[in-house]
């Protein structure tokens, strides 16, 4: 098994000299870090296992730098103890706000310290086999999506937009990465459909139509063991309902129908509209932007979405969404 990598961060030598015999002693391999910047600097470059973060340091305090930390996607789940001589109950109120997983005051028993460290990096295991399981899935849904050469870039192009029409509509950051996610597994399903059915390009039959249908129960059902996925899954389900109660697969109907799902079922169809198949071509936006008005019009879709998209759209949408294949210039 590989070692685990702690990271000791004080600007007192002696202290990183006995965290670090400390840490070494239990197996562990250590850098070290005289001040926040370079600290920062060191995650950045590789992230660690565990971080040790002393308080009171210059150029950026132990508070700032675990907030930062915290904030970003690829360390957020680094576990941070700070270390502190200061009052106990301030800097613990002050740690918690900032993010920290553990606290240690100075100065420290050494058997505890070595017994927290080993119970977070425990920890830390079963949460990077759960990342590991997530990002599995994540790559299967894209997977899925590379069966069919006309959907290229579709996950992503889905993703970017629902994201950036659901910070339109005021969703929480919890959606908006629900809805990120969301873009590579709401059609996860499919792999369970089979690629007669797929990838057939003339009309489904009413028994296929049955079986296609199907896929937004078997995505929810694969990914309903993770926890990380709870958000995702009405995504998934839900994503073919309609407004009047009509779609699949629990004909829902109005606002019982989760707003991402309504969100990204507006981005699907746009995405669908917008790139060239065999047996149509890529259609414009204004075009698109009809049929979305339309389908409002027969009672598909949710109104409010609809035209908070479109109007995204004529802003020319999020910078990061890439031109569907054959869709340039029309």
């Amino acid at each position: 098994m590989t070692n685990k990598t702690v990271l000791v961060v004080d600007d007192n030598a002696q202290n990183v000299e006995l965290l670090t015999a400390l840490m070494q002693a239990e197996g562990y391999e250590v850098v070290a870090a005289a001040d926040g910047l370079e600290a920062l600097a060191l995650v950045a470059a590789s992230p660690p296992d565990l971080i040790l973060l002393d308080i009171m340091m210059p150029k950026l305090d132990g508070y700032a730098v675990c907030r930062r930390l915290k904030q970003e996607a690829p360390t957020r789940l680094v576990p941070i103890v700070l270390l502190t001589a200061l009052g106990a109950e301030e800097a613990r109120i002050r740690g918690i706000e900032a993010g920290a997983d553990d606290f240690i005051t100075k100065p420290f028993s050494r058997a505890e310290l070595k017994a927290r460290v080993r119970s977070l990096l425990r920890l830390k295991v079963f949460t990077d086999e759960l990342e590991h399981a997530e990002a599995m899935l994540l790559t299967l849904g894209r997977t899925v999506e590379a069966k069919d050469p006309y959907t290229q870039g579709h996950c992503e192009r889905l993703a970017a937009y629902s994201v950036a029409l659901g910070r339109k509509l005021g969703l929480p950051p919890e959606e908006l990465t629900a809805l990120d996610r969301g873009g590579a597994l709401h059609d996860l399903g499919k792999i369970g459909i089979p690629d007669a059915i797929l990838l057939k390009t003339s009309g489904l039959s009413e028994t296929e139509w049955t079986i296609m249908r199907e896929h937004t129960v078997i995505g929810e059902r694969i990914c309903q063991s993770l926890r990380s996925l709870q958000r995702v899954l009405p995504i998934i389900r839900h994503h073919h309902e309609r407004w009047d109660g009509s779609g699949y697969p629990d004909g829902l109907v109005g606002e019982a129908i989760p707003l991402t799902a309504r969100i990204l079922q507006v981005v699907d169809i746009f995405d669908a509209l917008r790139t060239a198949r065999p047996y149509k071509p890529a259609l414009s936006i204004k075009t698109a932007c009809d049929i979305l008005r339309d389908e409002v019009a027969r009672g598909w879709r949710d109104p409010g979405v609809v035209e908070s998209f479109i109007e995204l759209v004529e802003l020319g949408g999020p910078s990061e969404a890439p031109e569907p294949a054959g869709g340039a210039g029309v």
